[in-house]
């Protein structure tokens, strides 16, 4: 998108980029999604993340999780090749607001990645806002936000394009990307595509079956410019993904002629259509505004397919439709006060069509729909003070939101009435950071965040991750997280850094209750009695941790990095760690030139064993994870003005692993790809 407004740092630091990014570096990123305009990370009190396209291509990533690996602060819960979800801090894809070029995706996903419905190669950067971002995104946001920003229609006279291919060899898959912008005038029209397919690819161990999915992505946007300060937008873009199938569903079940069960999508789509006016402002003390109406929707079919019986046993086919508006602006409103306000607004449904098969011979499929006409609808307001004095930058935020949620029925029908429920929550934040030098900058933040319970935990009863079977709730109430942060940051043209330490405590824990004897058959019906738990709101859990990660030039075009991350989680009610919490983590890494026109880098993960595990909360079924260490080794050849080709092998030693975080049944989990050699060309004309 074009942007409002660069503070003046943020400023300096994009024309500093031009002659640092021959280094692989900047002084400091800039983050659109911290504060929800464009601002350098040295001059935000929260931890952020930020990765360009070039850094996207470097990685080779083929998801937006993906290409999050890694990074401090942030792991991967995994149940397939395509559904890898970003985990924040310990928090994941229910706690962790994902956006699209700053639209909100809504999804009630019982398998997958919802941030999976995007293809990467499309995307520009990706941006990462680590902790409680409730004042900007309101509901969700505990753990933190995810925009992936697409290309933008830019008023660039002429046609130009800009494309890419890559072959993996542990998948032999194929990808191509291809974004052309085309300008005259006032005129601005940008159209995109991108194509994958990807076969199951090899582990250490063999064939990982059920891996390979086909992949479809189309985006196109026009820009009218009314004035030198006025645009208008139209935006539409599409992903198909086709014979994607999660292997770390599989799970037995009871029946001897069903055997196992494991989740598939014959097909799934995002829809996504926005129209958008935009202003800039002008003069001593100007007012930026963004005004845009959007409609998101993500179709699905969701089948269970028993594996002795080789047949599909439940059939799901359900769109979750999304209608937005957001009206947003800044306004300088004097030299040290950059106030910044909002209003988001939207409502989200869903309406399963479900069929199941019940008993033997499983051949006949009968509804059994989990819920009916669910909706759940958000208001939200917002007001933040970007303040300057002096060395000291200050960042207040307040909000105020009312989620709503309500549906004709569920349990098949069984239950029709006390299916609505409203509440209203304030958030929070204040942070500062102080220019002591240009190394040195400390900083500190608190945020208060929340979550209202989403259309799975509210209507839906099903299985979940760590196997048991949930009854769901529609009285259950809002969670609430206060963080906790301290640290430091600073970068000069040949050192940046960050370190932080942070405390968050949930109130209102959504989490499941284990019942037993009449209550189970109540909640979760007799078949599942023995295995039941009941989604409430059970007293706090607690997330602290560490992170920190540096880039130091070392020599003139060389580059040492390195990342670290430490996440204790505890469930207060058990006395025991918190489920699915991710393991410590070091990660070392260089780039530098070679010969003329080629850089190579070099990437080291080293992550510990997990042995702190939710015993209680799972019955057992949360086991130890062994550590593991990877490599990754690849060169970039520049062989000419635009063009490039570039080669790397991932995971060098052909290691044998899966993250802690990887779904399935323990001792099952589906393991990583084994070694790997990849070939991307990009090129631009």
């Amino acid at each position: 998108m074009d942007l409002p407004r660069l503070t003046p740092l943020a400023l300096a630091l994009l024309c500093a980029h031009a002659t640092v990014n021959a280094q692989e570096t900047t002084l400091s990123a800039v983050n659109v999604s911290a504060k929800g305009y464009a601002s350098a990370d040295l001059e935000t009190p929260i931890s952020t993340t930020t990765l360009d396209a070039d850094e996207i291509a470097r990685r080779g990533a083929a998801n937006v999780g993906d290409a999050l690996r890694g990074e401090p602060g942030i792991a991967i819960s995994n149940d397939s090749a395509q559904g890898q979800n970003p985990v924040i801090r310990g928090l994941g894809k229910e706690s962790t607001v994902l956006l699209v070029d700053g639209m909100r995706f809504n999804s009630a996903q019982p398998a997958g990645a919802v941030a999976s419905f995007m293809t990467l190669g499309l995307a520009e950067r990706v941006e990462v806002v680590k902790g409680g971002a409730s004042v900007l995104y309101g509901t969700g946001a505990l753990g933190g936000a995810i925009n992936v920003l697409m290309p933008q229609a830019k008023f660039t006279p002429g046609i130009g394009l800009k494309a890419g291919a890559s072959y993996d060899s542990a998948s032999e898959g194929w990808r191509g990307t291809a974004v052309v912008n085309a300008s005259q005038g006032d005129h601005a029209l940008m159209l995109g595509a991108s194509l994958a397919r990807i076969n199951d690819y090899d582990s250490p161990k063999g064939k990982v079956d059920r891996t390979a999915y086909d992949s479809d992505a189309f985006i196109g946007q026009y820009r009218f410019r009314i004035d030198n300060r006025q645009q208008l937008r139209v935006s539409a873009q599409h992903h198909r993904d086709e014979d994607v199938w999660y292997p770390g569903s599989t799970r037995p079940h009871a029946s001897p002629l069903v055997g196992s069960t494991t989740v598939h999508s014959p097909q799934q789509e995002r829809r996504l259509y926005e129209i958008g006016y935009q202003r800039q402002g002008d003069g001593a003390a100007p007012v930026n505004v963004d005004l845009r109406a959007y409609r998101q929707e993500m179709e699905r079919s969701i089948y269970s397919y028993g594996n002795t019986l080789q047949r599909d046993i439940v059939t799901n086919t359900v769109t979750f439709r999304t209608d937005g508006i957001d009206a947003k602006a800044d306004w300088l409103a004097h030299p040290q006060h950059l106030l910044s306000f909002g209003a988001n607004a939207w409502k989200m449904t869903g309406n399963p069509d479900r069929y199941m098969a019940t008993g033997a011979p499983f051949t006949t499929l009968t509804a059994n729909n989990p819920f009916q006409h669910a909706e759940i609808r958000a208001l939200g307001l917002y007001l933040q003070d970007d303040m300057r004095f002096g060395q000291l930058n200050l960042l207040a935020g307040l909000r105020w939101d009312s989620v709503e949620g309500d549906a004709a029925s569920m349990g098949n029908g069984a239950r029709t009435s006390g299916l609505g429920k409203k509440e209203t929550a304030f958030s929070g934040s204040l942070g500062a950071v102080y220019e002591v030098a240009p190394l040195l900058r400390p900083y500190a933040s608190v945020a208060r965040a929340f979550r209202a319970p989403g259309m799975r935990e509210r209507y839906e009863s099903g299985l979940r991750g760590d196997g048991y079977f949930y009854a769901g709730s529609p009285e259950v109430e809002s969670e609430k997280a206060d963080q906790f942060e301290l640290g430091l940051k600073g970068a000069t043209s040949t050192v940046n850094y960050q370190i932080s330490a942070f405390f968050n405590r949930i109130d209102n824990y959504i989490t499941g209750q284990i019942l037993t004897g009449a209550a189970a058959t109540a909640a979760c019906g007799a078949a599942n009695a023995g295995n039941c738990k009941k989604t409430v709101n059970l007293g706090s859990a607690t997330i602290k941790g560490v992170e920190a990660r540096v880039a130091w030039q070392v020599a003139g075009g060389h580059w040492l990095n390195a990342g670290y991350s430490r996440i204790r989680g505890d469930n207060d009610d058990l006395n025991e760690p918190l489920f699915q919490m991710p393991a410590d983590e070091i990660s070392l890494g260089w780039i530098g030139g070679v010969l003329p026109g080629v850089k190579a880098d070099f990437t080291l993960r080293l992550v510990d064993e997990q042995d702190r595990v939710a015993t209680q909360f799972t019955r057992g079924t949360e086991n130890r994870t062994a550590g593991f260490v990877t490599a990754d080794l690849g060169a970039t050849w520049q062989f000419a003005k635009d063009q490039s080709l570039r080669f790397a092998v991932k995971n060098l030693a052909d290691k044998t692993y899966h993250e802690h975080l990887t779904e399935g049944v323990s001792g099952n989990e589906i393991k990583a790809p084994g070694r790997s050699v990849q070939l991307a060309w990009r090129g631009s004309f």
